[in-house]
């Protein structure tokens, strides 16, 4: 029983602590909520304080923004208005000054009007003072208007003609005098510009030998060596009594150059056989073949010509062992390609054109010792299979009158070969020799029938023969012009050509008694 009511007494007091736990955990409960409550609203309060802030300054911000917008668009409409402004008074300045140029205008135009009118009337007046002049004129003259203008103009005409002749006549003799002296001055200066060596080569080449028992060994047993020496040069060796000397003699100069060379190289090495004369003739050739190449190359360089094909360069250098009465060819070619370059310069002709073509103009002599034909044909034909340009083969063609030359180069190549053949000492001729072939290029030419009188001139490049017009008819003079060439062809030896010029004449003479 006791336990029970303690237990009793324990449930009230529990339940009694339980009650009274809970109201104090309410009070407190209620207490930290009005806490909360007031602190939301200080919080809400702050925060509406601070908005109320922010919204006064954006305002005050905005209405600065405004201000300041509308002070600049004020400022910028005053100045477009000032700049309307000024417009417009330059536009009425323009229109006013255009209203006053206006009224000047109209006033002029009035002048004119009346100037016009004026002279409208002048020219009445004289018209009928002409037509009355005109009447009184032909009333005194017995002519027409017309007559009288026919009249003036025959007798015009007439003095007209006559003046236009004499001036004609005194324009193209002034015209050909200054022609020739300017010619003369060209030729002149080109000469005085070029500075060439006189002729100095010779058509046989010497060899000096040790001594004379050398020409012993160089015959050989029976003449082997030397007929060995013969056939494969084909050069031949004159072997005399000169001491210590063997001439070589060849019509082709490349090959008497490689006979020369390979003596010389016998001689040093003293050993004298067949086998040994093919071995020192093949090293001469290529020898000879490099300094032909190594020529070529030099003349073209100090020519300054470029782009020649290699088989041209080749014949240029082919050309150093090629003479023409004493006149080495490659040393001539490039005095032609020289004189003909400042010749081109001073007419203001293709400078490099008129070189490429005095360089070239002799090439055929390279070929005329291996080909049938002139070196003219030889020179032109080379130059076409090269594919040289219309005008090289041209100039080549017509530098000695072939053909007639029709450029301007043609005619420079041509003087620049006459300037560099016919100057002292270009060219070694016997003067014995020189006076004989011009006496009998006159006796062949006099030994025809119908030749009255002929002329050897131009140096003997041309011989003029005068025929009897009685005896010789226009058609005769072109069998006889050609049967005193093919004489000439055959008798005589020369450089270059020799023109055949004939000549016929009919004359009519009579006396008044």
């Amino acid at each position: 029983m006791p336990y029970i009511i303690g237990g009793i007494v324990a449930l009230v007091l529990g339940v009694s602590g339980f009650f009274i736990g809970s109201a104090y955990r309410s009070k407190a409960d209620r207490t930290e909520l009005g806490t909360a409550k007031d602190e939301a609203r200080r919080i809400l309060s702050d925060a509406l304080k601070n908005a109320e802030t922010k919204k006064k300054e954006l305002l005050i911000e905005a209405k600065d923004e405004v201000y300041r917008l509308r002070q600049e668009a004020e400022k910028d409409i005053k100045e477009r208005r000032s700049d309307v402004q000024r417009s417009e008074h330059r536009l009425q300045q323009k229109e006013e000054s255009l209203d006053r140029k206006i009224e000047n205008y109209e006033a002029k135009e009035e002048k004119l009007a009346q100037k016009s009118k004026e002279i409208d009337e002048k020219i009445e007046e004289c018209e009928r003072i002409k037509r009355s002049q005109i009447e009184m004129l032909e009333k005194i003259s017995g002519f027409t208007k017309q007559e009288a203008k026919d009249y003036l103009l025959k007798a015009l005409d007439g003095e007209l003609n006559h003046e236009k002749a004499v001036k004609i006549l005194e324009i193209e003799k002034q015209t050909k005098e200054e022609s020739d002296r300017i010619a003369r001055e060209i030729v002149g200066h080109a000469i005085q510009r070029c500075a060439a060596d006189h002729t100095s080569e010779i058509t046989v080449s010497v060899v000096a030998l040790p001594n004379d028992e050398m020409k012993g060994r160089i015959i050989g047993r029976e003449g082997r060596n030397i007929r060995a020496l013969e056939t494969a040069t084909g050069a031949d060796l004159i072997i005399d009594d000169t001491p210590e000397a063997i001439t070589v003699s060849c019509f082709d100069p490349v090959r008497r150059e490689i006979a020369r060379l390979t003596l010389e190289k016998l001689i040093l090495d003293g050993r004298i056989h067949p086998a040994r004369i093919e071995e020192m003739i093949n090293k001469a050739t290529a020898e000879v073949e490099a300094t032909i190449k190594q020529e070529g190359e030099r003349v073209m360089l100090e020519a300054g010509i470029h782009n020649l094909h290699p088989e041209l360069i080749k014949l240029l250098g082919k050309l150093k062992y090629r003479t023409s009465y004493g006149q080495s060819v490659l040393n001539h070619s490039l005095e032609v390609c020289h004189l003909s370059g400042l010749i081109a310069a001073e007419i203001g002709a293709n400078v490099t054109l008129a070189k490429r073509a005095g360089l070239l103009h002799d090439i055929g002599k390279a070929l005329d010792h291996e080909q049938e034909g002139s070196h003219i044909q030889l020179g032109v034909d080379a130059a076409k299979r090269y594919k040289e340009s219309e005008e090289i083969i041209h100039a080549i063609h017509a530098h000695h009158g072939e053909v007639e030359a029709k450029t301007v180069v043609a005619c420079i190549v041509q003087a620049a070969d006459a300037i560099s053949a016919s100057r002292p000492g270009a060219r070694r001729e016997n003067i014995e020799n020189y006076i004989k072939r011009l006496e009998k290029l006159e006796e062949i030419a006099n030994s025809f029938n119908g030749v009255e009188r002929s002329y050897a001139i131009q140096a003997g490049r041309e011989v003029r023969i005068i025929v009897k017009p009685e005896l010789v008819s226009d058609d005769q003079m072109v069998l006889i012009a050609h049967d005193i060439a093919q004489r000439i062809e055959n008798e005589l030896e020369y450089p270059g050509q020799i023109k055949v010029n004939l000549i016929r004449e009919n004359r009519a003479v009579d006396y008044a008694k």
